[in-house]
């Protein structure tokens, strides 16, 4: 390469230079009028926002059936009374427990608390009586629309009351972890609500509904009169034994500046050894549960290897008899 520059004259390297800064030129220049800045792609996403907005106030307005359906289940409430009464607090503590945060859940859970049954038996006395699909006797019959009332009453609370069983069970696991990292956080010497706050961020990828309690309960921190009365209702939202320790705690270290790092160390290691011992109770456990199923479906397969063979050639010395 070099020698290939060396060998050219004056003139050929003016040429090339020449020709090289011309083709620099243009490509500054198609650059320059078809390369877009920040400004124009904002205008043009501005005006395409404004042609959407303008299109879908042309649109007819249509009524969402779910927004219809809430609504229809706010006014029976509210007809009904059902909202002010000890009922609709007991109902949000569900709600909250089974991590349901709308604010229609409460009109929503006592409506279908009040229609369902009658839903649940409309439908199998239609079955039962009108379409006669199982040919029961009316005894028969009387008992299936009764049992669908009663089933359609309790499904409610068995949907939150196992939407909460899964949610605690998911949180209990992820909690040992978390007081792990608020210990750190502590001994990094953040307050309780940045630590709380940091915790929640370390932990939402593995823990969601764990992090979400711990997000809430810093907001609740931040803004109530009593800070002991959020701790009371992160306690009262999740429902966990560990958790009331927990909210103990930090009231404690809150009310009597208590060290805060090494009570949370020590209810760490609790927590982890509770977890531990439950995992050697089910270990423990396992013969106990496994006996039925190697009863019932491994025992008469192999007596029927080791002795099928014997009876076989039993029966049939018998028939040559």
């Amino acid at each position: 390469m070099f020698d290939f520059l060396w060998a050219l004259s004056v003139d050929q390297i003016a040429i090339l230079s020449a020709g090289l800064s011309a083709a620099l030129g243009t490509g500054a220049v198609w650059l320059g009028l078809t390369e877009r800045g920040p400004s124009a792609r904002r205008a043009r996403a501005i005006l395409d926002r404004r042609e959407d907005l303008r299109r879908q106030l042309r649109q007819p307005k249509r009524r969402d059936l779910t927004v219809a359906g809430v609504s229809i289940a706010k006014r029976v409430a509210r007809r009904m009374r059902l909202l002010g009464g000890a009922k609709a607090k007991e109902a949000q503590v569900k709600l909250n427990r089974a991590g349901v945060r709308s604010r229609d859940a409460v009109p929503v859970y006592l409506f279908l608390k009040l229609a369902a049954p009658f839903a649940a038996g409309a439908l199998a006395a239609l079955l039962t009586y009108g379409l006669d699909l199982w040919a029961l006797s009316p005894n028969g019959k009387l008992l299936v629309s009764a049992g669908a009332v009663l089933g359609g009453f309790a499904a409610p609370d068995l949907y939150l009351k196992n939407a909460a069983d899964k949610r605690r069970q998911k949180m209990s696991r992820a909690l040992p972890d978390a007081l792990d990292l608020l210990v750190i956080c502590t001994e990094a010497g953040l307050n309780l609500d940045s630590a709380l706050v940091r915790v929640a961020r370390e932990i939402g990828a593995n823990s969601p509904d764990l992090a979400e309690e711990l997000e809430l309960t810093a907001v609740e921190l931040g803004f109530l009169a009593d800070r002991r009365q959020a701790l009371q209702n992160l306690e009262a939202r999740t429902g966990i034994p560990s958790v009331g320790a927990l909210v103990s705690t930090l009231a404690q270290a809150e009310k009597y500046g208590t060290p805060l790092a090494q009570s949370l160390r020590v209810l760490a290691r609790e927590m982890r050894d509770e977890r531990l011992m439950k995992a050697e109770e089910k270990a423990a456990r396992l013969p106990a549960t496994l006996t039925v199923p190697m009863v019932v479906f491994i025992l008469p397969s192999l007596f029927i290897v080791l002795i099928g063979p014997g009876i076989l050639r039993t029966i049939d010395a018998l028939t040559n008899l």
